[in-house]
């Protein structure tokens, strides 16, 4: 009878493991995933372009020699800052020049006598107020004409240039010993806080571009320093060097701020800005069938279509039959099936 008891719960035991096995075997499989919330964002829909800092052309100004002279000196080399009242340039005058001073001198010296003597011939009536008044006037020519050519400094042996305000020397057209005529134009002087960046962009690109758009500006070598500007012009031609069209942005630099001209910037033109609903990157899915997400209710993970939209950072915008505040199933999701259960956990 022992025997036989021993044999019945060995069997009975034999039974119901096999039992267990049977119902673990026909359990439903569970996945660990991870979630996220959707939701409401603001994405932006930018452009990136390149340019190089140049000065505003408003603020380049021309050096011209006021008289024909011989340039004795150059101070000054391209690309070199100077400041307000530094020496530029050099000008000896030309022997003509002083030659039309002394001249001029000469006129006004001859009509101041010939205004007394005919001053002296009227009060002895030996000649008529016309002709007095005719003497005033070459008198009054003379000396205007002499004023312009001491204004030009023509009564000076060497005049002396200067910088009108401190500024960086983009354009040098002298050298030391050239003869020149009264206003060549010498050099170009560009105020060095006034500058604009001419972005460059794909025409395709640029016919989305409008004035007043907001740019973020940034050299490339240092893109922790960052400024906000706006487009200020959209050029309606194609750059013959570079072969885009230019998107000008002026540069509003702090005070005491300066940057040489020529630096390579980026700029991140902002498009539009728009609200949707967004999930991480991660919890998109696409294949044959279209893009989807899995989205986790009740301890399960469905399948939701969705269409995506503007991406920022880690983020994409869709749309589609969700909710803000759904979850979204961002890691483990690659092992899912519509409708398997799921556990929040490591994957």
């Amino acid at each position: 009878m022992r025997r036989l008891g021993a044999v019945y719960l060995l069997i009975s035991g034999m039974i119901a493991m096999a039992v267990s096995l049977s119902r673990l075997a026909a359990a439903e499989p569970t996945a660990f995933v991870q979630t996220a919330p959707i939701e409401k964002r603001t994405f932006t829909r930018t452009l990136t372009a390149y340019g190089a800092t140049q000065p505003d052309s408003a603020s380049v100004m021309s050096i011209n020699v006021p008289r024909a002279g011989v340039i004795s000196r150059v101070w000054v080399r391209v690309g070199q800052l100077v400041e307000e009242g530094a020496r530029l340039l050099d000008l000896d005058t030309s022997p003509m020049a002083s030659m039309q001073y002394q001249q001029a001198q000469a006129a006004v010296e001859y009509a101041r006598n010939r205004l007394k003597r005919e001053e002296e011939l009227f009060h002895t009536q030996l000649t008529t107020q016309d002709q007095v008044a005719s003497a005033r006037k070459n008198l009054a020519d003379a000396e205007a004409q002499l004023e312009a050519q001491r204004k030009l400094g023509a009564g000076q042996p060497t005049e002396i240039l200067k910088a009108p305000f401190g500024g960086v020397v983009i354009g040098l057209n002298v050298n030391q010993g050239d003869l020149i005529q009264a206003g060549t134009n010498a050099l170009l002087l560009a105020r060095q806080d006034s500058l604009v960046v001419p972005l460059g962009l794909e025409p395709e690109e640029a016919s989305n571009v409008r004035q007043g758009m907001p740019v973020l500006l940034s050299p490339v070598f240092e893109p922790s320093i960052t400024f906000s500007s706006q487009v200020s012009e959209v050029h309606a031609m194609i750059n013959p060097t570079t072969r885009l069209v230019d998107v000008l942005v002026r540069v509003q630099l702090p005070a005491k701020t300066s940057f040489p001209l020529g630096l390579t910037m980026k700029g991140l033109i902002t498009l539009s800005r728009t609200e949707s609903l967004g999930v991480p990157r991660t919890a998109i899915m696409s294949g044959k069938d279209g893009t989807w997400i899995f989205v986790a209710r009740g301890g399960r993970a469905y399948k939701v279509p969705v269409k995506t939209g503007l991406q920022e950072a880690d983020w994409v915008a869709i749309s589609g039959p969700i909710s803000q505040g759904d979850e979204a199933v961002v890691l483990g999701n690659y092992e899912l099936e519509d409708g398997m259960l799921i556990r929040k956990g490591i994957p």
